[in-house]
């Protein structure tokens, strides 16, 4: 990794902003002492628990374009420490990102945990790689039945990467977590309605 996060997201106008709001003292430390060489065990299994992110990429026009990527649960695949990659299915065919990297390989996306409140940032440079020039990559990215056309391959080389705040993050929940909460309330209630119905046999048994 090149450079820390601060390094990259600190330009000299946001120094400067920082510098008139008090903060600057506080995040030059950081910049100091933040440095981080690659993913570690934390980050890979944050990642791979992911169904979705959020990418940024800048056109040529110089203004910004955000994507939300979804798949199944670890779509997105840790290749190494300093390494991330996932197929690009086909969608609604407009390729903005595709062809922003094209010109500017600058990215960075953001990975969200909104029951635990926490949000992963990574500053990365994207490769475009076409599945007919490398199978063994495909193989590695594979998401065996899901039932959607590839297109090609987006590999992120990792420049840096930082944890953010749970500030302003509101706890949300999918279906599936939804239901996993209530697993045990619901076999309570089972288990509930059958003493019941046994306790009615006996009864009924006793003549009462």
């Amino acid at each position: 990794m090149a450079k820390n996060f601060a390094e990259i997201a600190f330009t000299d106008s946001v120094k400067q902003i920082q510098e008139r709001l008090g903060s600057r003292a506080n995040y030059a430390r950081m910049e100091k002492n933040s440095f981080v060489e690659g993913l570690t065990e934390y980050e890979i299994d944050f990642i791979s628990q992911r169904d979705s992110f959020y990418m940024a990429s800048i056109g040529e026009n110089n203004f910004p374009y955000i994507q939300h990527r979804g798949g199944p649960k670890g779509f997105l695949k840790v290749l190494d420490p300093k390494r991330v990659g996932f197929i690009d299915f086909r969608g609604n065919m407009q390729y903005i990102t595709v062809g922003n990297t094209v010109t500017n390989n600058n990215i960075a996306i953001i990975l969200m945990d909104y029951p635990a409140r926490t949000r992963l940032k990574i500053f990365a440079k994207a490769e475009i790689i076409e599945l007919k020039d490398s199978p063994e990559l495909f193989r590695l990215l594979d998401l065996n039945d899901y039932p959607f056309k590839p297109e090609r391959m987006m590999i992120l080389h990792i420049e840096a990467y930082d944890w953010n705040c749970p500030q302003h993050i509101t706890p949300r929940y999918t279906v599936e977590e939804i239901n996993s909460g209530f697993d045990s309330l619901r076999q309570y209630t089972l288990q509930l309605e059958k003493e019941i119905e046994e306790l009615k046999h006996k009864l009924k048994e006793q003549g009462l």
